[in-house]
């Protein structure tokens, strides 16, 4: 899935994501398994979010995305802060990195966008290559509460920052899918406005399938919660999986 003109308008529109509480969450998990991290693989990295608060911690991070726009929308947000992160543009089923990194993120629900389970196993394997033993995979994606009940509330209006979209939301073809349908009008320096249509799909599973992929590929199973470490999943929507690579 490339994100085209979406790429650079996206943290226009993520203005109020919680990526803070993305970065408090994973820090904690580090401690918690008091595994040493120092290198990390932020996969499905996008505009770069992520990596740069991370980088700003003191951590060395690899940024990995399939999106050519996206990771140039990165470059230019880490250059402008006099920052050198380190891109690759890999798709995340065929991760391959230099050298084994002591942790693998991937955050933001980026996995929601394998269209199949193999997708998801062949991510997983390729993750467990990628990590040194010991190394941390810890991942987040949309419940299937919000699939079910939550993106069905659709069409989602906004007109903040110049920038105005209708969001609708469909079923897809198999469970647990939703095609997000995008259209924007982006406010020019004339006041006139252009417009872009971007279709997107988004895929999940339920916990125990993706808990059983993890043991194929070879991890220990650490940890499930919802929401940033929450242990209610009745109406959660985003789960979040800590898993290692065993010694």
């Amino acid at each position: 899935m490339a994100y085209e003109h979406f790429a650079f308008l996206y943290d226009k529109l993520m203005v109020d994501a919680p990526y803070d509480l993305w970065i408090e969450y994973v820090e904690s998990e580090f401690e918690n398994y008091c595994e040493p991290v120092q290198t990390i693989v932020d996969l499905g990295c996008g505009t770069g979010e992520i990596s740069l608060r991370l980088m700003e911690k003191g951590f060395d991070v690899l940024g990995v995305d399939l999106s050519s726009e996206m990771l140039t929308v990165a470059k230019e947000k880490a250059t402008k802060k006099g920052m050198n992160l380190p891109l690759l543009q890999q798709n995340m089923t065929d991760l391959n990195v230099m050298k084994q990194v002591d942790a693998v993120l991937i955050l933001c629900d980026s996995l929601n966008y394998l269209e199949n389970q193999e997708q998801v196993i062949q991510t997983f394997s390729s993750v467990y290559k990628s990590l040194r033993p010991g190394g941390l995979f810890v991942f987040d994606v949309h419940s299937i509460y919000k699939m079910e009940n939550v993106f069905n509330q659709s069409p989602f209006v906004s007109t903040n920052q110049g920038i105005s979209y209708i969001w609708n939301c469909f079923e897809g073809f198999y469970p647990y899918t939703v095609e997000h349908e995008l259209t924007f009008f982006v406010e020019e320096k004339d006041h006139s406005y252009t417009r872009f249509d971007e279709d997107h799909v988004q895929r999940t599973f339920p916990i125990e399938e993706y808990s059983l992929w993890l043991k194929k590929a070879g991890f220990i199973s650490l940890k499930v919660t919802s929401d940033f470490g929450k242990k209610d999943f009745s109406k959660a929507e985003r789960i979040f999986f800590v898993a290692k690579k065993d010694f």
